[in-house]
């Protein structure tokens, strides 16, 4: 006898994850959540490493919203510790206050200035360009050649394994520029991290949900013969869905090195981090420059761990391929195009739902992942009722 569950949802993050919850405690129904990894959670799984350091396994996740509909429901499952994200860039041998502020300047021309006075550098700065058609001139638009190639050029080509102009312009203005000392990284009214960690949220949020199940390490198409389903929702790339018909979208993948330290190694590195037990200054440094990594997270800075040891980890980018993860989808006027095929056939199946990162193809926050997400719950919800 095969199962039977009203929902079979491919995916156990955040966007699979809340639709089981709202399914199962909302509506009763009985869903079956299958991931190919051997944990819950995606890529906002956290774990505390063998140094006893807590990590993001898949890169920093810097949970932040304007949605108090978001933060509402996912405060039903955690407390929050609340942060200001600090961000530096490492250039020339040296940090940089980053997103570009007054304090970036001041580093720049080397003494105390104000807020006019790097206006008028910016007004002198700047190319006029009305309309931007891509990242390299939405950058150029807003502070010019040099700031550009110091610290968006070589970031951006890393990161993506493309010229800046050959970006959507959406890429490089989720980046801030401020005239004011303001060097916050991210401009949204809340901003934290769950007080223990995402994977503690997500354990909260299966175990209120007693008609869940959770299958790991599976695919779900070994099971597809064996489980009868009312509706699949499907958060993985929607192009290996439709088994690459009209071509592969393009992603971009990313490898993760980790390196801990403990006690003594921490001590040589105060003159640099400027406190004891943290090897880099802030929670993020991007290094634009030749080095083969984008950035180095060291998320205790974040956590307010107290742990007598810290762990860093360099971010790789790479090419989506054969045993990488796809991670960001690659905006650009073709890929688009791509997806829009693929998108009209998804509309044609009245049985699956697409949701989340990679299954509608854009590049989303998490709490752009959870609205989505609930949105998704309560169509469903209207279309059970109809």
């Amino acid at each position: 006898m095969p199962w039977s569950f009203d929902y079979l949802i491919v995916g156990a993050g955040f966007s699979g994850l809340v639709l089981a919850e709202r399914l199962s405690n909302e509506l009763g129904a009985s869903c079956l959540v299958v991931d190919r990894r051997a944990h819950i959670g995606g890529n906002c799984y956290d774990e505390h490493d063998d140094h006893g350091v807590l990590v993001h396994r898949y890169g920093p996740h810097y949970f932040r919203t304007n949605s108090s509909a978001v933060l509402d429901y996912l405060s039903g499952f955690t407390d929050w510790r609340k942060v200001t994200y600090r961000v530096l860039s490492h250039t020339e041998g040296r940090y940089w206050s980053f997103p570009i502020n007054l304090k970036t300047f001041e580093q720049l021309v080397g003494r105390v200035s104000t807020d006019e006075e790097f206006e008028t550098y910016l007004a002198q700065s700047r190319l006029r360009i009305p309309e931007p058609r891509n990242s390299e001139e939405v950058v150029l638009a807003q502070v010019g050649p040099e700031l550009f190639q110091r610290f968006f050029a070589g970031y951006t080509r890393k990161q993506w394994g493309l010229e800046p102009r050959q970006l959507d312009p959406s890429v490089c203005a989720r980046i801030p520029v401020r005239t004011n000392r303001d060097d916050a990284y991210l401009t949204e009214r809340f901003q934290a991290l769950p007080a223990q960690g995402y994977t503690r949220l997500f354990e909260r949020m299966l175990s209120r949900s007693p008609r869940v199940k959770v299958l790991l390490k599976t695919d779900y198409r070994e099971l597809r013969s064996q489980i009868q389903c009312g509706h699949l929702i499907f958060t993985g790339p929607i192009d290996e869905y439709f088994d690459h018909c009209y071509g592969a979208l393009p992603y971009r993948s990313l490898r993760f090195e980790a390196e801990s330290f403990g006690p003594a190694e921490l001590e040589s590195r105060v003159a640099i981090s400027g406190k004891r037990g943290f090897w880099q200054p802030a929670l993020q440094v991007n290094y634009p420059n030749d080095e083969a990594f984008t950035r180095i997270v060291e998320l205790k800075h974040a956590t307010g761990q107290i742990c007598e040891n810290t762990t860093i980890i360099r971010e790789y980018p790479e090419p989506h391929g054969p045993g990488n993860d796809p991670y960001y989808p690659v905006p650009s006027a073709s890929s688009r195009a791509l997806y829009a095929r693929y998108e009209a056939r998804a509309r044609a199946e009245r049985a699956v739902t697409f949701v989340g990162r990679l299954g509608t193809y854009r590049y989303l926050n998490m709490d752009q992942v959870v609205a989505a997400a609930l949105v998704e719950f309560e169509r469903l919800k209207t279309r059970l009722a109809a």
